[in-house]
């Protein structure tokens, strides 16, 4: 790249940056109430479910743990897991992208369905993958750049829109709809029908959790943020623990992931 372009990409990242900073400031900082800590030692967090068991990944296993019970599943043949979907946790999906392939687990980690997407009548090379609902995944497939619904039932696949013209660079998805941010920043969500709607540009982060009704959580310079998705406003969450790995919300508990574990805290979100 360019001296000139380095340099603009640079201050555009700052202004950003600066803006969201704004923002911030003008607004009541929200509290996160500390609840408890569950302590283990992880290489990547999935989330908890609403029995207490919490997810992650160690030594390239996926575990499930409340303290108490504890299961565990591994597949060396497929290599490294790339991403754990625990949103059903009576039936979850583990995507190796570098294996271009998944597994479905029960609730007890037991292996319910093998999935190699180079074995199918129309292969594709899938990038992202998440649970959708009626026995469909989500995918991003490259080679298409299509995102689409695979019935794994069927072994069918449904392209959803026209190709993107930028690659997925992140993405989040539930049952009923797809988020992803693109090379350029900008992100979108998409729903099981193919409508796709354009969310705007996401604020500089390093690490980001989509919510209901377009707001975001994200993490920026070791601190978590709350961006209303109606107002746009910026607020500082308070009370959380510096530099988390990773995050996760739901029901309003938030679960932040660091290098001792897991600190569960009660939080409001307008």
């Amino acid at each position: 790249m360019p001296i000139k372009n380095r340099i603009f990409a640079g201050m555009r990242k700052w202004l950003l940056l600066f803006l969201y900073a704004t923002a911030t400031m003008a607004q009541s900082p929200i509290t996160a109430v500390k609840t408890g800590t569950f302590y283990f030692k992880a290489d990547d967090y999935a989330g908890f479910d609403a029995f207490g068991f919490q997810y992650f990944i160690k030594d390239n296993a996926f575990i499930k743990s409340n303290g108490k019970d504890k299961f565990e599943y591994k597949k060396i043949a497929f290599g490294k897991i790339t991403r754990a979907d625990i949103q059903n946790p009576l039936l979850m999906v583990l995507f190796y992208e570098d294996f271009n392939a998944a597994v479905l687990l029960d609730n007890q980690l037991n292996e319910v369905r093998e999935i190699r997407f180079n074995d199918l009548s129309s292969p594709v090379v899938a990038h992202a993958l998440g649970m959708a609902g009626q026995n469909r995944l989500w995918l991003f497939d490259t080679l298409t750049q299509q995102i689409m619904l695979f019935d794994y039932l069927k072994n069918t696949l449904t392209p959803l829109a026209t190709p993107l013209k930028e690659t997925v660079k992140t993405y989040q998805s539930d049952f009923n709809n797809f988020y992803w941010i693109d090379a350029k920043d900008d992100a979108y969500v998409i729903d099981v029908f193919g409508k796709v709607t354009a969310m705007g540009k996401v604020p500089p982060n390093d690490a980001m959790l989509f919510l209901s009704g377009q707001s975001i959580l994200f993490t920026t310079d070791g601190k978590l943020l709350f961006r209303d998705g109606k107002s746009g406003t910026v607020q500082t969450v308070l009370g959380t623990e510096n530099s988390p790995k990773k995050f996760y919300c739901e029901a309003q508990i938030l679960a932040i992931f660091t290098n001792f574990g897991i600190t569960n805290y009660k939080i409001t979100l307008p």
